[in-house]
């Protein structure tokens, strides 16, 4: 229930990468099975945020036993990620198991309501700040991350998928 299934990925990197070299951001990345198949199958560069140090290396294994050079892993909080550095993100409810302790992927890592908060509110801060044109998929979830200035411009019910681009009317 944690990690993004093949297909998934693969669509939302296509509705994500709008030229070659589009800088996407994964949101809480865990062992990088999205960053590794969205660039398997895109011209992408996919970069994975993670703060359990055991997830990222599992990502960062995974992108070296595929040879790809369009993936890297930043273990970090996401309190700690340059926003500008990319042009598209992807999130798969990142925060959603502060809220949910029974499934949680594990206890490594502290996990609140008030870290739910403050994680979702920092996103959100800085999707707003993103320039226009901006791009956001998300899987599943409340979408709480997603300003008012970005506009829902696909629902895609096969996959479950949203796509949120930032408009300028707002």
């Amino acid at each position: 229930c944690h990690w993004t299934p093949v297909g998934i990925a693969r669509r939302a990197a296509q509705l994500l990468v709008t030229k070659p070299g589009t800088r996407v951001l994964d949101i809480g990345c865990g062992p990088g099975k999205f960053c590794v198949a969205a660039a398997m199958t895109t011209d992408g560069h996919f970069t994975g945020v993670e703060q359990r140090e055991h997830l990222t290396a599992t990502a960062r294994w995974m992108a070296r036993k595929h040879h790809l050079s369009n993936v890297e892993i930043i273990h970090a909080n996401i309190t700690e990620i340059d926003f500008r550095m990319y042009e598209a993100f992807y999130l798969y409810n990142p925060f959603q198991e502060n809220t949910v302790f029974i499934g949680a992927i594990d206890f490594t890592v502290e996990l609140s309501e008030e870290l739910y908060d403050k994680y979702t509110k920092y996103v959100a801060t800085q999707l707003a700040l993103a320039p226009v044109g901006t791009r956001v998929v998300t899987y599943v979830g409340a979408c709480e991350e997603i300003p008012d200035c970005y506009d829902l411009r696909r629902t895609d019910r096969t996959y479950n998928l949203k796509l949120w681009i930032k408009s300028a009317k707002r």
